[in-house]
Protein backbone atom coordinates (compact mmCIF):
# COMPACT_ATOMS: atom_id res chain seq x y z
CA UNK A 1 0.00 0.00 0.00
CA UNK A 2 1.34 3.48 -0.69
CA UNK A 3 0.60 5.84 1.40
CA UNK A 4 0.90 9.85 0.35
CA UNK A 5 2.29 12.41 2.44
CA UNK A 6 0.79 15.64 1.60
CA UNK A 7 3.49 18.60 2.20
CA UNK A 8 1.83 21.18 4.19
CA UNK A 9 4.85 22.94 4.78
CA UNK A 10 4.99 25.85 2.87
CA UNK A 11 0.92 25.86 2.57
CA UNK A 12 -0.59 29.16 4.17
CA UNK A 13 -3.65 28.31 7.04
CA UNK A 14 -6.57 30.67 6.59
CA UNK A 15 -9.50 31.49 9.56
CA UNK A 16 -12.87 31.41 7.95
CA UNK A 17 -14.45 34.85 7.66
CA UNK A 18 -16.56 34.39 10.66
CA UNK A 19 -13.94 33.72 13.25
CA UNK A 20 -15.03 34.60 16.90
CA UNK A 21 -12.61 37.52 18.47
CA UNK A 22 -11.40 35.01 21.03
CA UNK A 23 -9.44 33.10 18.54
CA UNK A 24 -11.25 29.87 19.47
CA UNK A 25 -11.45 29.11 15.87
CA UNK A 26 -9.79 26.37 13.36
CA UNK A 27 -7.29 27.73 10.10
CA UNK A 28 -7.79 25.46 6.88
CA UNK A 29 -4.87 24.93 4.07
CA UNK A 30 -5.37 23.29 0.68
CA UNK A 31 -3.02 21.45 -1.32
CA UNK A 32 -3.21 19.80 -3.97
CA UNK A 33 -5.40 16.76 -3.16
CA UNK A 34 -5.71 17.60 0.60
CA UNK A 35 -6.83 19.90 2.97
CA UNK A 36 -5.78 20.33 6.73
CA UNK A 37 -7.23 21.54 9.51
CA UNK A 38 -5.50 23.10 12.73
CA UNK A 39 -6.48 24.76 16.39
CA UNK A 40 -5.09 28.56 16.16
CA UNK A 41 -4.15 28.23 20.09
CA UNK A 42 -2.35 25.19 19.46
CA UNK A 43 -0.46 25.62 16.03
CA UNK A 44 2.76 23.94 16.97
CA UNK A 45 0.83 21.13 17.95
CA UNK A 46 -0.12 19.92 14.22
CA UNK A 47 -3.29 19.76 11.50
CA UNK A 48 -5.11 16.58 10.59
CA UNK A 49 -5.08 16.22 6.85
CA UNK A 50 -7.86 14.79 5.23
CA UNK A 51 -8.15 14.19 1.19
CA UNK A 52 -10.27 16.74 -0.58
CA UNK A 53 -13.27 15.51 -1.80
CA UNK A 54 -13.77 14.28 2.06
CA UNK A 55 -13.10 18.11 3.44
CA UNK A 56 -15.62 19.00 0.82
CA UNK A 57 -18.19 16.27 1.94
CA UNK A 58 -17.74 17.29 5.65
CA UNK A 59 -18.49 21.58 4.49
CA UNK A 60 -21.45 20.41 2.46
CA UNK A 61 -22.72 18.60 5.65
CA UNK A 62 -21.83 21.52 7.93
CA UNK A 63 -23.66 23.92 5.38
CA UNK A 64 -26.78 21.87 5.39
CA UNK A 65 -27.42 22.06 9.15
CA UNK A 66 -27.29 26.07 8.96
Amino acid sequence: MTVIRPDFASATFKTSTFTEANGTCVEVAVVPGFAAVRDTKHRAGGHLSVPAPAFADLLSSVRAER
